[in-house]
């Protein structure tokens, strides 16, 4: 009897709930996800939608607090390529109490599902990171980036004499790039409230049951948390258009 073909989620939650204080003045009127990436005319979670869909989430519960009324009347007016519903937090949670009280409304429990913070803009394939959730027998699954320095770094040799210079190297470390896997247990784990990163994670990685997908090389990802982020982002997204401009280009003259 062959093996059953591999089933991807199609349920997501994001968390939407924070007040991006070091993103003021942008979000002295709206909620993090709702600061616009400049030159697109869309916000942040708009960016989200758009991805989730391509890679076959169907449905997206969205954890707000802060501003929440902003975020669903934009969602209320937006064309979506996908089913959302909104649930709201009277009182701040924390983000492991902010995942459990979203994944209650996720319409389909029984199944795996992605989450992904509110601030962060990527584009990669979930449904690579979904395998090898599936591989590794995994309770939950984080994404792993190796985000840049924003400054220059300076090598030196054994005396102490300056021998090279790189703009902004990656990180030694990785990060938790703030995009996870999901199976339908993890939701119990959760804290009522509180940070599962502090209490449900590490429990998890006692137990070999937690796993580190690294982002694929050339994969894009931003954490939009501060004004310069934003610009970069946008300088980004220009630099990429004004690529695929060429490649295009050069595809038609070619042919």
């Amino acid at each position: 009897m062959s093996p059953s073909p591999q089933t991807y989620p199609t349920q997501a939650v994001i968390l939407a709930g924070g007040q991006g204080s070091r993103l003021r003045p942008y979000t002295d009127d709206k909620p993090k996800p709702m600061v616009e990436i400049p030159g697109t005319g869309t916000p942040i979670i708009g960016h989200q939608l758009s991805w989730l869909a391509r890679e076959g989430v169907t449905d997206v519960v969205i954890s707000c607090g802060h501003l929440a009324s902003v975020l669903e009347t934009w969602l209320d007016a937006a064309e979506l390529p996908l089913r959302t519903r909104t649930v709201v937090e009277e009182e701040p949670l924390g983000r492991g109490g902010g995942l459990r009280f979203a994944a209650a409304a996720l319409p389909r429990p029984d199944e795996d599902w992605y989450a992904t913070n509110g601030d962060v803009w990527t584009r990669f394939a979930l449904r690579e990171m979904a395998d090898f959730h599936v591989e590794r027998d995994a309770t939950a699954t984080i994404a792993l980036a190796r985000p840049r320095l924003p400054w220059g770094a300076v090598r030196t040799d054994g005396f102490g004499h300056v021998v090279d210079f790189i703009e902004s190297p990656p990180v030694e470390y990785e990060v938790n790039a703030g995009v996870y896997v999901f199976s339908p247990s993890f939701t119990e784990l959760l804290p009522e409230r509180g940070d599962h990163e502090r209490s449900t994670f590490p429990r998890l990685a006692r137990e070999r049951r937690l796993a580190g997908f690294p982002l694929p090389q050339g994969a894009y990802w931003r954490a939009i948390d501060t004004a310069k982020d934003l610009t970069e982002a946008a300088r980004e997204l220009a630099a990429e258009a004004a690529e695929a401009r060429d490649t295009t280009g050069a595809a038609d003259m070619a042919g």
